[in-house]
Parts: structure tokens; C-alpha cells; sequence
């Protein structure tokens, strides 16, 4: 069920569009998107009714966690929603908090940041890889819509 209330299609495949974004934001990779968790990813700037807002939204069994098919429901009910509109709402959170000096890319320096900070193990090779395979420059970084290549998630325009 979307928030507006309104039944989404068919169960979703455990390996769709939306799994490496669950598993960003799952930062203790147990399954499930905690408060904590969101903590740890928006940092400690973000005001506790905001994270409460996020879980609630997305916790159909009111278990107090966003597990893979919730997070899924509510970003496949979203990214219809903003079709026309052409924005991803939650992946452009991700993309802005990997933007650490707000130039609208990300850059080498700001993925390798981020990759560390999340816990994600990469070589600088890697990181220049991931800037490669969303048609970024290694030395201006990715756009929005290269970080969503980078995802391997296709707008639905």
C-alpha cells in the first residue's frame, strides 16, 4: 500500500531497482532500516520527527523497522508519483549527503568518503570505477542522473 493509500502491483523480485539503495541506507546490514540506521546515514543534523515520519511512512507491520518490501513499496509508489516530475525523491537525499561540497556531483574524493563512512569496503580502484560506469569525469565526479547508472536504476520517464 502506497501512503496516499492506494494498492501497489504484484510482490516485487528480491533483486529490483531498489536493492543497493536498501542496502545504503541498511547501514548495520541486518535486513532492515532502523532509526539508527537512518542516524547514521543523514548524520546528526536530522531532527528525530523527520526519522520517525520515514519509518512510519514505510512500516506497514508497525514493527518499529523498513524492511526490503516496504522500502520498496513506498519508492515504487514515490518514483510514480514524481514521473512527470523526474525526481527519485530518496536516492536524491543520497546523492545530496554524498555531495559534500554541494557542486551537484559527486566526485571521486566524495564517493570514497562516503563509501568509508558507510562501511562499505572499496579501493580507490573501485570508487574510479563507479564514477566510470556512470559516465563521470574522474576528476569532476557524477551527476544525479550518472549516480542513478551507477544504481543501475532507469528513470521511468
Amino acid at each position: 500500500m502506497c501512503p496516499s493509500g492506494t494498492s501497489l502491483r504484484r510482490e516485487m523480485a528480491p533483486n529490483s531497482q531498489f536493492r543497493q539503495a536498501f542496502d545504503v541506507l541498511d547501514t548495520d546490514r541486518d535486513g532492515k532500516i532502523s532509526r539508527e540506521d537512518l542516524r547514521r546515514f543523514y548524520g546528526d543534523g536530522v531532527d528525530e520527527d523527520v526519522i520517525g515520519t520515514m519509518i512510519s511512512v514505510a512500516d506497514q507491520n508497525k514493527n518499529g523497522y523498513v524492511e526490503y518490501d516496504e522500502f520498496e513499496r513506498v519508492l515504487d509508489c514515490n518514483m510514480k508519483k514524481k514521473k512527470n516530475s523526474g525526481k527519485i525523491g530518496v536516492l536524491e537525499d543520497a546523492f545530496r549527503v554524498m555531495d559534500r561540497d554541494g557542486d551537484g556531483k559527486v566526485s571521486v574524493e566524495d564517493l570514497k568518503f562516503y563509501m568509508k563512512w558507510a562501511g562499505f569496503s572499496a579501493s580507490d580502484e573501485d570508487i574510479r570505477a563507479m564514477i566510470r560506469l556512470g559516465g563521470g569525469d574522474l576528476n569532476d565526479g557524477v551527476s544525479f542522473d550518472s549516480f542513478l547508472k551507477i544504481l543501475a536504476i532507469d528513470r521511468e520517464e
